[in-house]
């Protein structure tokens, strides 16, 4: 063999026997030791077992990773595979041929036996199946003749280390996703995100910071020009509106705009002239207020009538007290005859709503109508005019719509869907929301040349409730021999006029899908400091301090969302059209409507709406303060016997409540009258006469805001469940004896029965019991218990809110063609305006048309389909479906 070159050649060891290896204490007697052997031993012993010197020494490879060298108490075994593997046997081959041939015997001896091999090693999971085959009551066998015999897989452990390390992986992020997905963190994140703050303090904070020198400066503005819809004064305020929401931090701030039919007074095109004989003109009306900043300081909107017929007509002039079907009936009872004549009627009276004045002209026969302000209703005779008091001086005038907003709502070319860009639109001519007679507003002093010249002619107003209150004037009611009166309207109407809502939200934290709607219209016939200014003014205020809490990190429960209408005072056109663009959702997840319109026009404070509201506004009247009165408003409330009032027709609640079915509410501090829709109405007025100091503004922006957190940020909505069925009650019980007073059950005519609606009305108020009794439970588990709210308890909770909320919308009728009949736009059983009643509440609107029409056929079915109607969403209230 050639000469092993290498420089550190290994020198094979002796290797001893296996007595020398392990020695016997029987055979051979130890070696003796001194003990400076021994310590100088031990370090060489500590260097092996801590790990090799590589100093100047070649290692000694591994078996393998993890191979550990044996101690002396391994056995020989071991010592004789670590000489193998160290190739440190002189005879290898010689080993191999022995080992091969026992091998060889011990298969021979196994094959005779019929058993298998043993494995080389056992895995855990080998010897449970091991364990399993021995417990068997029988003994198995692989069938022979297959050619081969199976084999159990052995697993390496460090394979089973890391099968077991991804399982319980998979089993911790199992275990996560089902702790989110059962919400169970829901009640932590929201106070993380928003119920960190405890909601009392919320609400004192939000009292707190209300600010009436704010109020006052933002009325400042939104009355500094006038603004009526569709014109460039509204647009420029809308842009201010929407700078203010997105500087308070509201979110996806945007106008919303449609395009509607409006109409607009041209120049020189409106005259109301009295004629002679020969009919030269003897008379002139002036028919526009004074400008009560002076020429050309500021811009005022003219007299005119919103969604007047235009038109040119002479005739004689008729003095028809207030205009409503009783007084009609009245002339035509004397044996006046009215056909083309001019009527003259009064503002207010026994017809409030001044657009069914002219309809009911326009049926009797008359050619054109004139609405003036008596003083005896509005004027010295009731006190101290503006600009100094609050009634209508002698060339006041009010302004106003002639739309009839009871028998059409919203833009009135499309009627039940919105005005949107390319929607279908009906004709202007013969529509069922338009009067057909031009009709024009006047003051008292222009009135009065028109009484003057009547004096003597037709009936004698003897009847007290004909009088009035214009100086040096006898009433009497004129006929066809009367002097005759030029009546002009001319005017722009444009089809497809831009308004814009301006709309903006917080959105909430546990059910932002949820909303609380709250509103208040923006334009003004003027300038409208009380109408709507006050209102747009005070909301500014709430959401300025919205806007704070949400830059602390606050947030509610559920979204809030504000909207500044347009058109509401041409016939409630942006937010209708904002409801019939939006219907399917707000029927689903609007929870409330809160509206604002006149903020403050007096100093009491009263409220219309859904019955639901009586709990939570009694409790936001238990804590607020009038100071000049030094009592609660709750207290005041009481002392005069107050109560939650119906809902007519008179604002932005009308879509919200009986068209989309959410439960709305009006508030706002009312009293005697104020220079309504004149120009009259403006900052000075607010500031000398209206508020002075602006402290019931602050008061009614702690109501609002403490009712938005109300219902945007209590755990239960707070509905008052055994309110509505109370109301409900009462209104059923109210209609029968009304009833009665129309000459029910005479012969020949459909029975009349209320009983199907009382057994309805009866049954949900078991049902409102029984319902209410889980916000009882509520509250004794979770608040009892520290505040916790289990994932499955708030899950439950959600869902009655729910029921609740969709309580006041299972109300609507919306079977097919449903609704009021012939005013299908109006579907809830309940609330909705009557044919006639305009801007007064009415319940039951449906089946009072029927009776009013003395059709009583109609009027039994629309009792029993209310009746139905009702006793479904009481079973859906407690779900009973």
């Amino acid at each position: 063999m050639p000469t092993d070159e290498k420089p550190n050649k290994y020198e094979p060891v002796p290797i001893p026997t296996y007595d020398e290896a392990i020695g016997s204490s029987s055979r051979t007697t130890p070696i003796p030791r001194d003990d400076n052997a021994r310590e100088a031993a031990e370090p060489a012993e500590r260097e092996g077992l801590l790990g090799p010197d590589t100093g100047g020494r070649t290692p000694v490879p591994t078996r393998r990773a993890g191979y550990r060298p044996p101690t002396v108490e391994d056995s020989p075994e071991d010592d004789e595979e670590h000489d193998t593997f160290l190739n440190q046997d002189g005879t290898p081959e010689r080993r191999r041929t022995s080992q091969s041939s026992e091998e060889d015997e011990v298969l021979r001896e196994l094959q005779e036996m019929d058993i298998e091999d043993p494995p080389a090693a056992q895995s855990a999971w080998g010897k449970r199946i091991s364990s399993l085959s021995l417990s068997l009551p029988f003994k198995w066998k692989w069938p022979s003749g297959l050619g081969f015999k199976p084999r159990w897989p052995t697993i390496d452990a460090n394979f089973c280390i890391v099968l077991g390390r991804c399982f319980a992986i998979l089993l911790v992020m199992a275990v996560v996703y089902l702790l989110f997905m059962s919400d169970i963190f829901t009640s932590a994140a929201q106070r993380m995100a928003g119920q960190m703050f405890e909601p009392e303090s919320v609400r004192i904070h939000v009292q707190s910071m209300v600010d009436e020198n704010r109020i006052k400066e933002y009325l400042r503005i939104v009355t500094n020009t006038d603004h009526l819809a569709g014109t460039e004064g509204n647009f420029v305020l809308a842009e201010y509106v929407e700078d203010f929401f997105r500087s308070n931090l509201l979110e996806d701030v945007h106008m919303d705009q449609f395009d509607v039919y409006l109409n607009f007074p041209k120049e020189g095109g409106r005259k109301v002239e009295l004629l002679k004989q020969d009919g030269s003109v003897e008379w002139s009306a002036r028919i526009d207020e004074e400008l009560v900043y002076g020429d050309g300081v500021r811009a005022q909107t003219p007299v005119f009538h919103g969604h007047s017929k235009s038109g040119d007509v002479t005739g004689p002039v008729i003095y028809v007290n207030y205009g409503s079907r009783e007084d009609f009936k009245s002339l035509y009872d004397s044996g006046i005859d009215t056909k083309g004549a001019i009527a003259l009627v009064k503002y207010y009276g026994s017809q409030g709503d001044r657009a069914l004045k002219v309809k009911a002209a326009e049926l009797a026969g008359f050619a054109g109508c004139i609405i003036y302000s008596d003083p005896r209703d509005d004027g010295f005779v009731k006190g101290e005019v503006a600009p100094g008091g609050r009634y209508m001086p002698e060339r006041g005038v009010q302004r106003g719509t002639v739309s009839l907003m009871s028998w059409v709502v919203g833009d009135v070319l499309t009627p039940g869907w919105a005005s949107v860009k390319g929607a279908e639109r009906v004709s202007k001519e013969n529509n069922p929301g338009l009067v057909n007679i031009p009709s024009i507003p006047l003051s008292w002093g222009d009135a009065q040349h028109l009484l003057k010249a009547i004096e003597g002619l037709g009936e004698k107003c003897i009847d007290e409730k004909w009088q009035g209150g214009v100086p040096n004037v006898e009433y009497w009611t004129g006929n066809l021999s009367s002097p005759r009166v030029h009546l002009v309207n001319d005017q722009d109407e444009v089809e497809e006029q831009p308004i814009w809502n301006v709309m903006g939200k917080i959105t909430g934290v546990e059910q932002k899908e949820k909303s609380v709607i709250v509103g208040n219209h923006r334009d003004a016939w003027v300038y409208g400091a009380t109408d709507p200014g006050s209102g747009t003014a005070v909301m500014m205020e709430v959401i300025r301090i919205f806007g704070d809490l949400v830059k602390r990190g606050w947030r509610p429960l559920r979204t809030i969302e504000f909207a500044s209408w347009d058109g509401e005072e041409y016939n409630l056109i942006g937010s209708t059209e904002y409801v019939e663009n939006n219907m399917e959702k707000l029927r689903q997840d609007a929870y409330v409507y809160i509206n604002v319109d006149v903020a403050v026009g007096g100093s009491n404070f009263v409220a219309a709406g859904s019955p639901v509201f009586k709990k939570s506004l009694l409790r936001v009247l238990d804590r607020t303060s009038d100071m000049a009165k030094n009592a609660t408003l709750r207290e005041l409330w009481d002392k005069r016997g107050g109560d939650l009032d119906g809902l007519g027709a008179g604002s932005d609640f009308v879509a919200f409540q009986d068209m989309a079915g959410t439960s709305s509410l009006n508030i706002e501090f009312a009293g005697d009258r104020f220079p309504y829709h004149s120009a009259y109405d403006n900052f000075e007025w607010m500031e000398t006469v209206g508020d002075p100091g602006f402290q019931y503004h602050k008061i009614l922006a702690q109501i609002w805001a403490l009712l938005i957190l109300e219902y945007s940020d209590r755990l239960v909505l707070p509905f008052d469940m055994t309110a509505y069925s109370s109301a409900l009650t009462k209104w059923c019980m109210d209609l029968d004896n009304w009833v009665k007073n129309k000459g029910i059950n005479l012969d020949g005519n459909t029975p009349w029965s209320i009983e199907p609606l009382k057994q309805a009305v009866l049954q949900l108020a078991k049902d409102a019991r029984l319902f209410e009794k889980w916000e009882e439970e509520w509250d004794s588990i979770v608040l009892g218990g520290g505040g916790f709210e289990s994932a499955i308890l708030a899950a439950h909770r959600k869902s009655h809110n729910n029921r609740m909320a969709n309580f006041e919308t299972h109300l609507l009728d919306l079977e097919e063609g449903g609704g009021i009949p012939n005013r299908t736009q109006f579907k809830h059983v309940v609330f909705g305006p009557q044919l006639w009643s305009g801007y007064d509440e009415a319940f039951f609107p449906a089946i009072r048309d029927a009776v009013d029409a003395r059709d009583w056929t109609l009027a039994q079915k629309q009792v029993q389909k209310a009746a139905d109607i009702i006793m479904r969403a009481s079973r859906k209230l407690v779900g009973n479906t």
